[in-house]
């Protein structure tokens, strides 16, 4: 096990810095001095988080930029892993085509993460943590429980989105790191910008929330319901205590998957990519087992390649914890304004137009609220087929988005000397 870092130096490289890209990096891992306190009232305690940073951290330690990721994300944003994983995370809609011959090890953002990308490692520090109740190197329910030496299962505290950001201060502190020039994610990373904009304000300059919203509509609620109930039904769930049984729930995690990524496009990305083509171009072949139609063996070699690499419980946790995030809830009483009126950070907002797990009216609303409290707010809905997979796959589109917004920062600290 890596030890525990405490400080980075100023300048200190994260990765290699190749043209164009963020280089061959390593995970690296920070163990917690303290424990997390949660919101359901338990302190977890020892937490190791995995983590990648890219680019080179400035003298006055202001150009540190956060990546969050979705669901089924994990640290290594961006560059090549020096230990490639058998699996990739870059395994969506529009992988093959996107990727060609790139080795599995490149990271999910990479488009996004480097030399004069969006996040532009020229000019900025970023990191990029495994969540907590991740399966990649971040404490989860596969973790050692310390109380009994066996994996926590479903002993794991229930978490929250504001637990993973708590997380994630926590570990900035051990790194050094007081102030944030942005926190950055899509989807469920979008979510952790959010309450870190709401949980310390003083100490992000920046939100850049892509395919996000500030709670997830009730259609999204249930689709994760049936997710979840697909692993916990699967037998070989066990109650969540299949660890060393050699026995895992992939059929249930499998469906879980197959339902998640259906939610991530939109009934246009599926048929130009498949319509009602068959598997076996001559006919039908009347079975019940195998795949007849394109779209059921795309699905199918979605959960086989995703049950790979990805931990049952993980999902469990994390699905609960993104279901939960409700702003107006958690801090207005109702009232998404009153949620947002402590926040100090200036904001972008991206979304697309087919994505209807998480539409472009919820993040007008965001957009709308903060700027009825007089707060900065720039809104931007990219034109796209693809659904909520959007903000993986749109990567040419959001870059002059982000680089122009961004630049503020760039402009200001040099006025002032930076």
């Amino acid at each position: 096990m890596a030890e525990p870092a405490s400080t980075l130096a100023a300048g200190s490289v994260g990765s290699a810095g190749l043209a164009g890209s963020a280089g061959t990096v390593e995970t690296q891992y920070v163990d917690l001095p303290g424990p997390v306190r949660l919101d359901c009232g338990r302190e977890l305690y020892p937490v190791r988080v995995a983590y990648e940073t890219y680019g080179a951290l400035s003298p006055r330690r202001d150009n540190v930029i956060l990546v969050c990721h979705a669901l089924s994300g994990d640290a290594h944003a961006a560059g090549f892993a020096k230990t490639p994983p058998e699996e990739s995370t870059r395994d969506g809609f529009g992988a093959e085509d996107r990727d060609g011959a790139a080795p599995r090890g490149l990271g999910w953002w990479d488009g996004m993460i480097g030399p004069g990308k969006a996040f532009d490692t020229d000019r900025f520090f970023v990191v990029s943590t495994n969540l907590l109740g991740g399966c990649r190197g971040t404490t989860g329910p596969s973790s050692a429980d310390p109380a009994t030496g066996q994996p926590y299962g479903p002993d794991f505290p229930v978490i929250t989105v504001a637990d993973m950001v708590r997380t994630e201060r926590a570990f900035l502190d051990t790194l050094g790191i007081e102030r944030l020039a942005a926190v950055a994610g899509g989807s469920l990373g979008g979510m952790q910008a959010f309450e870190w904009a709401i949980l310390f304000p003083d100490q992000v300059d920046a939100v850049v929330a892509i395919a996000s919203t500030h709670a997830l509509h009730p259609q999204g609620v249930a689709w994760n319901a049936i997710a979840r109930a697909a692993i916990m039904r699967d037998p070989a769930w066990q109650g969540g205590r299949y660890y060393g049984t050699g026995a895992t729930p992939d059929a249930g995690l499998g469906v879980a998957r197959m339902v998640g990524h259906v939610t991530y496009l939109s009934a246009l990305a599926l048929n130009d990519k498949f319509g009602r083509r068959l598997q076996f171009a001559d006919d039908i072949r009347y079975t019940l087992t195998e795949p007849e139609f394109e779209v059921e063996s795309y699905l199918r070699h979605q959960a086989d390649s995703f049950v790979r690499r990805f931990d049952a419980n993980t999902y469990l946790y994390t699905s609960r914890a993104l279901t939960y995030f409700d702003l107006a809830r958690q801090y207005g009483g109702g009232s998404l304004a009153r949620a947002l009126e402590g926040m100090s950070a200036r904001t972008l907002l991206i979304a697309f137009s087919s994505d209807w797990l998480y539409p472009p009216s919820a993040s007008g609303e965001v957009t709308d609220a903060l700027r009825a409290l007089g707060k900065p707010a720039e809104f931007h809905v990219i034109e796209a087929p693809y659904g909520h997979d959007c903000f993986l796959l749109e990567e040419a589109r959001q870059t002059p988005i982000i680089r122009q917004f961004l630049s503020q920062h760039t402009l200001a600290e040099g006025q002032t000397g930076g």
